[in-house]
């Protein structure tokens, strides 16, 4: 095998910024779906994450994707890897 497949084994997560206010880090709303236990029904479940974004190109409402990274700050372990929409103003 000539070919080494590089795979990340990083998680990759989509989600929009609901604030810029820091320096260098964005909070960023990231929604999934889970199925309830008793009923069987389809749940939004909402988890803010903070984000490193090393030169401020995020806005709020822009739809992001961040990557998990090593260990930044307290509670800031993912990194801004590009924004995929930016915010209607």
């Amino acid at each position: 095998m000539t070919e080494q497949v590089k795979r990340s084994r990083r998680k990759i997560l989509v989600g929009v910024v609901v604030s810029d206010k820091m320096q260098k880090t964005v909070v960023v709303m990231v929604e999934r779906l889970v199925r309830h236990d008793a009923y069987s029904k389809m749940v939004r479940r909402r988890t803010k994450v903070k984000a490193h974004d090393e030169e401020g190109r995020c806005g709020m409402g822009d739809k992001v994707a961040i990557e998990e990274a090593r260990p930044l700050s307290k509670e800031k372990h993912w990194r801004v890897t590009e924004i995929l929409e930016k915010a209607v103003v």
